[in-house]
């Protein structure tokens, strides 16, 4: 099983540091043997030969058409797809523009003049901190950790914009499946994808701890189908 890893590989970010611990763990869980490749924003060419592909975190990408072409790929050709942090917010900056075209929505950190700020600042940011998420019923990602709730590590500055949530909610073909105690969106699926799924904390920072992550199992369980 081939994994694409989209981002700009960074030793200093923590993410980048547990996402092999991550994918070993997981990998064990489940008997397989996995590859993984890091492709930097601005020098991905094909997606045809891996099996899943997952946008890390660490944001802003040196290119952001570049992160957000790669998960078009996955969405329109139903790869396995994870999104985590940074890969959540271009997850969402994605569909906006593509599926409900949205053209001009942009994320505040690369844009801070756009005119449609889908992706904003957090009122309180979420650096290396815990959060607890409320997970949807009937959900993927509840059945992946069958429980109401989940606490999680998060490690980010910015999130969906609170007044244009709407704009996300109105749509079937996209579902909000977990919400922080305020209402704010901690994770999206796609309601017409096999496995696509994109959440604001960061689950791979569990392998930190020696802990395997049920999300990155089940990621994996789905690419290697």
């Amino acid at each position: 099983m081939r994994i694409a890893l989209i981002g700009d590989y960074n030793e200093a970010v923590v993410a980048h540091q547990a996402i092999p611990l991550a994918l070993a763990l997981s990998a064990k869980t489940l008997k397989i043997h996995i590859e993984y490749e890091w492709l930097p924003t601005d020098a991905i060419q094909s997606l045809s030969s891996y099996d899943a592909i997952w946008c890390v975190p660490g944001s802003p990408y040196r290119d952001m058409n570049g992160a957000l072409s790669a998960i078009r790929y996955a969405r329109e050709n139903l790869i396995p797809f994870l999104g985590t942090c940074g890969g959540f917010q271009h997850a969402i900056l994605e569909f906006a523009r593509n599926v409900l075209l949205l053209k001009e929505s942009n994320h505040m950190e690369s844009n801070p003049h756009t005119s449609l700020p889908l992706i904003v600042p957090l009122v309180c940011s979420l650096k290396n901190s815990k959060g607890v998420i409320l997970l949807k019923d009937g959900s993927n990602i509840k059945k992946i950790h069958n429980q109401e709730s989940i606490e999680e590590d998060f490690n980010c500055n910015f999130g969906v914009n609170p007044n244009l949530q709407y704009l996300l909610e109105k749509n079937s073909f996209i579902d909000i499946t977990g919400l922080d105690s305020d209402g704010n969106i901690r994770v999206i699926e796609l309601t017409d994808h096999p496995f696509f799924i994109a959440t604001l904390y960061q689950p791979e920072r569990s392998a930190l701890k020696g802990i395997t992550h049920p999300l990155i199992t089940a990621f994996l369980e789905a690419g290697y189908k």
